[in-house]
């Protein structure tokens, strides 16, 4: 049989680099054949989080960044070709989700948008390959949120005929994805959503008061003591109490919300980390008791699932249900939204709906994404 190669590619709002799959489709799942990431520069890096908020000179700005993005993504892409020997004339496409600095559905404006910084064309041009980019835009016209993206791909990898399956993406944002027994008679309805920060805000912490990217599996956070006042305060944020679809991004959970939600009172850093991971781990809880009654096994994905302290959290908080991560179910944590753009990328060639109204609001089915020849 044939190899069906696809890539994909995923830099998130953690920003902490991309990361990128070679998969191979033609035996009717998916199959990762090599899997690549790589840090951003630090001056990238620096300036996609700036990006995410107003500032000067922002189109020029943007621009440049979506081609360092796109060099960044090229890189990637030809360590994945030389560790598993492809020649890129062998790849059907790339699918290159771009980075998220604005998203504002329909609910926030009068005409909702969505802007992820990328350069296709130049990625093309550097790989050879053609490019499928700007997935979001054609859900957000059917008038759905345009976001979460993943809950059809993991209905294809890990939906199971007699259970039901919730899968929790814990990148910057958390986003949980609710899937039906396929053999069931009742509804088989998709349901997905974000559920609020993810790693974002306890990135953000650990930068500023440990000089780290990252609490390396959320030793700090159990380090400290749950602040309950603080905790009750952010999960007081409007969004929480808003009924699926939705969807979020760091237009809402970032620093400067974090601060207003700090104030001036002298918190020590370890505590207020440890309420931050609290806070990421009642709220996906929460969401699931209130959403998926039905599902004994939670799938966790994503950076995420390598924080031990999150992980147990969610197991203290969701008795009954395994919580396992993804590696479990033959695909490590860090290769699955990279592999769901790959399926996202197929998807569009094949002029496949790659959104799932049930879960973004959408008017209907769409086909995703647009297509930058090499």
């Amino acid at each position: 049989m044939a190899a069906e190669l696809f890539i994909g590619l995923m830099s998130g709002t953690s920003l902490d680099g991309v990361d990128g799959v070679l998969a191979d489709f033609s035996g009717g799942r998916i199959a990762v054949r090599s899997y690549a990431t790589a840090s951003f520069p630090v001056a990238l890096r620096a300036e996609l989080l700036a990006l995410n908020t107003p500032g000067d000179n922002e189109l020029h700005r943007a621009a440049l960044a979506g081609n360092g993005l796109a060099r960044a993504y090229a890189g990637v892409v030809q360590q994945l070709l030389a560790d598993s020997g492809t020649d890129a004339r062998a790849v059907t496409a790339i699918g290159a989700h771009g980075q998220t600095v604005r998203h504002r559905p329909l609910e926030f404006d009068e005409v909702g948008y969505t802007l992820q910084i990328n350069n296709p064309s130049l990625l093309a041009e550097l790989t050879g390959i053609d490019v499928v980019a700007d997935f979001r835009s054609r859900d957000l016209a059917a008038g759905g949120q345009g976001a979460p993206l993943v809950p059809a791909f993991h209905r294809a990898l890990f939906a199971r005929p007699d259970e039901t399956v919730a899968v929790l993406n814990i990148g910057g944002i958390s986003n949980l994805s609710l899937l039906p027994a396929t053999n069931t008679a009742g509804d088989t309805s998709v349901l997905g959503f974000d559920c609020g920060p993810g790693n974002a805000l306890m990135d953000h912490w650990c930068q500023a008061h440990q000089g780290q990217p990252f609490d390396r599996g959320g030793q700090w956070a159990a380090s400290g003591q749950v602040l309950p006042g603080l905790l009750a305060q952010l999960l007081a944020d409007p969004y929480f109490a808003r009924t699926p679809p939705k969807s979020t991004g760091r237009d809402l959970f970032n620093p400067a919300w974090l601060a207003a939600q700090l104030g001036t009172t002298a918190m020590a850093p370890e505590d207020v980390q440890a309420t931050l991971a609290e806070l990421t781990a009642q709220a996906c809880a929460a969401d699931l008791k209130s959403y998926g009654k039905d599902s004994k096994l939670l799938i966790v994905c994503g950076g995420g699932a390598l924080n031990d302290h999150l992980l147990d959290r969610l197991r203290a908080l969701l008795p009954g249900v395994t919580v396992a991560a993804s590696t479990d179910q033959g695909l490590p944590p860090q290769q699955v939204e990279a592999a769901a753009f790959a399926w996202l990328a197929r998807a569009s060639v094949r002029r496949e709906a790659g959104n799932l109204a049930s879960v973004t609001g959408a008017r209907g089915e769409r086909v995703l994404g647009a297509i930058y020849p090499a």
